[in-house]
C-alpha cells in the first residue's frame, strides 16, 4: 500500500520536510506528496524545496538514503487555490476564498481516497488561515480506516527558524531567535520532531452512495454540516432603504421600486438550488415594460410612506 501525504502549506513549507522526516523514522515512508497552497505559498515551496542550488526535499532524501524516484513530487502536484477566472489567490481573506479552499480540499480528498491501495495522510501542521480546518473537514468526510490526520510538533526553539527543515544526521549550529527577537546559536541535536496522529470521526460510511460518486459541493455539504446562515438582504419599503450585513443603503423611491420588482421576480423563481449561471428569472426589455403597472404600484406604496418635506 502506498502512502500519500496531502499537506496544507502556507509561508512555512518546513512542516513538509519535518513531517517526511517523522514519517520516515516511524517506518511510514511517503510515495507521493501533494500540497495545497496559495500563490505566495507556492513561491516559498519552489524556493525552499526545489531550489536547484539547495532544495531541501532532495537534500533530505539524499541524506537519509531515500532513492530520488521513491517520492513522486513536482510542481504539478502543487495545488494553488484559484478563483473562477483562474487567478491564483495570494491569501484566504473572504468567505468566497474560503469556499474555493474548501472545495479544493474536498476534491483532492475525494480523488486520493478513491484508490483502495493507498493510505492518505492529511497533514494539518501548516497552512494559511482556515487551511487546516478545511483539510480536516475533508478528511472527516472521506477518510477511511487506513487514512490519518497528522500534526507536527517541533521543539519551540526551532519552530520559527527559516533555516531548520529537519534534524540532520550530523548535528550543526544554526541561528535562532527567542521570543524577544534576540538571535542566538543552538545545535540541531536539541531538535525533536513529534508526529501527532489526531483522532477523527469519518462520516464516509454514512454518506448516501450517490454522494461518493463525485466530490461533495459546498451546497451539498450544507445538508451535512453546520453553517452560518447567509446574511439576508432586507428591503424596507416604508423608508426606501436596503439593509445587508449591518449596512444600510438609502435609495430614491423610483430606484427602490425597480429594485423591489426584480427581487420579487427572484422570489417567484422556481429554481431553488443556485443562481450561478441561471437565467430563469431574467426579463428582457419588452417583458419589463409589460410589468410597468406592477412597478408603479410598488412605487406608490413607497411614496405614500415617505415625507418629502
Amino acid at each position: 500500500m502506498k502512502n500519500i501525504l496531502l499537506a496544507a502549506s502556507g509561508l512555512s513549507p518546513q512542516v513538509i520536510t519535518e513531517a517526511l522526516y517523522a514519517l520516515w523514522h516511524q517506518g511510514r515512508p511517503i510515495s507521493r506528496l501533494e500540497i495545497i497552497t496559495t500563490r505566495t505559498g507556492k513561491e516559498r515551496i519552489l524556493a525552499g524545496l526545489f531550489s536547484p542550488m539547495d532544495g531541501k526535499l532532495l537534500a533530505f532524501m539524499q541524506e537519509f538514503g531515500i532513492p530520488e524516484n521513491d517520492i513522486e513530487f513536482g510542481p504539478h502536484l502543487i495545488h494553488v487555490l484559484k478563483d473562477e477566472t483562474g487567478n491564483e489567490l495570494d491569501d484566504i481573506i473572504t468567505p468566497k476564498d474560503n469556499k474555493i479552499l474548501l472545495q479544493t480540499c474536498i476534491d483532492l480528498a475525494y480523488q486520493l481516497t478513491s484508490d483502495p491501495d493507498s493510505a492518505v495522510f492529511f497533514l494539518v501542521a501548516g497552512g494559511r488561515k482556515t487551511m487546516t480546518s478545511c483539510l480536516t473537514l475533508a478528511a472527516q468526510i472521506y477518510g477511511r480506516p487506513q487514512d490519518r490526520i497528522y500534526h507536527v510538533l517541533v521543539t519551540p526553539e526551532f519552530e520559527q527558524c527559516r533555516d531548520f527543515w529537519y534534524p540532520p544526521k550530523i548535528s550543526k549550529n544554526i541561528a535562532v531567535r527567542n521570543n524577544n527577537g534576540i538571535e542566538y546559536v543552538i545545535n540541531t541535536k536539541y531538535a525533536k520532531i513529534e508526529l501527532i496522529s489526531i483522532p477523527f470521526i469519518s462520516i464516509r460510511k454514512h454518506l448516501d452512495p450517490k454522494m461518493l460518486s463525485h466530490p461533495i459541493s459546498p451546497s451539498e455539504l450544507s445538508d451535512l454540516a453546520i453553517y452560518d446562515k447567509e446574511p439576508a438582504i432586507i428591503l424596507h419599503l416604508s423608508n426606501a432603504t436596503i439593509s445587508y450585513h449591518n449596512k444600510i443603503l438609502h435609495m430614491f423611491p423610483i430606484h427602490m421600486a425597480i429594485y423591489a420588482f426584480f427581487v420579487q421576480q427572484k422570489v417567484k423563481c422556481k429554481n431553488t438550488h443556485t443562481c450561478k449561471y441561471c437565467t430563469d428569472c431574467f426579463l428582457d426589455k419588452e417583458a419589463i415594460f409589460s410589468k410597468e403597472d406592477e412597478i408603479k404600484e410598488i412605487y406608490l406604496k413607497i411614496k405614500q410612506n415617505i415625507d418629502f418635506s
